[in-house]
């Protein structure tokens, strides 16, 4: 439970230099990580150089673009290991600047979910390790709602008035009217997106803030009675307050994946490997997830995570990969009709 709170308390966990001021040397005796801050607890990092002699360059970015353009300007150098988001590890793959995994240097990649692998970024599972995963839930204290909610179709009851809250991901908020209205989160069609917009547009009366920023506090604090909310907040809520009460809702989960990968031109993929392999060990990754609050993505480290948490970081055993649906990257035309959806029901909202 610390470990959650530490992360929402931006506990650093960087050893190295930013993004902007690590060179990229990757001599034999260090890794350079670039991702955000803060994905992993810093008793992990040292273990890996105490087990391995190999430091660590923690090099960090604000958001995926930032990586994919320094990446870019690199041309697959620079690092030796990335974890970023499923969608723009697409595009790192599409361009070239990802190599192609050794599996057989990774003595623990049977470890892994296969819940979690064979995505649309990596249909072969050719190239990234998953490395945590958001899913897309509704966060609700039953008390304020009066009920139960099985589905995104509830929050439109007129009797959630003023009493909704949501991230500020519109692709998110978006795809969920278009869940309640039989559609894939990827349509391209811009009618679909657009009578998403109109759906919307009947839930903004209820809708008493908009925010990514810590939401979690709006509903643990009675602000809001029910929330759409990113996992890691959705899992501090609920470890804060037992009595919240998590939706899987009916009309599918849409989730995303967080992975790792090894540029095309890393100075040190050896070490990347035997980093990669030392986080998937199950005692590693259960610390890592315990962490992070997101989304256990390694099936021997499930039972390893503390009880407190284990209910809010594992997907339940009866879940198949037709349950769920990824967020994936859409036309130019398309995300322009999404953004003026997104718009015209902000200004609702307000």
């Amino acid at each position: 439970m610390k470990k959650i709170i530490a992360l929402f308390l931006m506990v650093l966990v960087c050893v190295g230099a930013f993004a902007g001021c690590s060179g990229g040397s990757g001599g034999n005796g260090e890794l350079v990580l670039y991702t955000w801050e803060g994905m992993f607890p810093q008793e992990v990092l040292d273990g890996f150089t105490e087990e391995t002699g190999i430091s660590i360059n923690y090099a960090n970015f604000d958001y995926d673009e930032t990586m994919l353009a320094r990446l870019e300007a690199a041309q697959g150098g620079e690092y030796d290991l990335v974890l970023a988001d499923d969608y723009i590890i697409e595009t790192v793959i599409q361009e070239g600047l990802a190599q192609k995994l050794d599996t057989s240097k990774l003595e623990n990649w049977g470890s892994i979910n296969p819940l979690y692998q064979g995505q649309f970024y990596d249909p072969a599972d050719e190239y990234t390790v998953p490395y945590g995963a958001g899913v897309q839930t509704i966060v609700y204290d039953p008390e304020v709602v009066g009920g139960e909610l099985t589905g995104y179709a509830d929050l439109w009851d007129p009797a959630l008035a003023g009493n909704v809250g949501l991230i500020a991901n519109y692709r998110v908020i978006n795809g969920m009217a278009l869940k309640v209205l039989g559609k894939s989160y990827n349509v391209e069609e811009a009618a679909d997106i657009q009578a998403a917009g109109q759906k919307l547009l009947e839930l903004a009366p209820n809708v008493r803030l908009i925010k990514d920023d810590n939401l979690q506090d709006d509903l643990i604090s009675g602000e809001v009675g029910a929330a759409v909310m990113y996992t890691s907040q959705a899992t501090l809520a609920l470890t804060t307050r037992p009595d919240l009460k998590v939706v899987f809702p009916e009309e599918g989960i849409g989730f995303g994946i967080m992975a790792s990968f090894i540029p095309s031109k890393a100075p040190n993929p050896e070490a990347a490997y035997k980093f990669i392999d030392y986080i998937l060990q199950p005692d590693v990754a259960a610390q890592c997830f315990e962490f992070l609050g997101y989304y256990c993505t390694n099936k021997d480290a499930e039972e390893k995570i503390s009880e407190e948490v284990r209910p809010y970081l594992t997907l339940p055993d009866s879940f198949s990969k037709e349950d769920m649906e990824m967020i994936e990257n859409i036309s130019a035309e398309a995300m322009e009709e999404h953004e003026k959806v997104w718009t015209e029901f902000k200004a609702a909202c307000e």
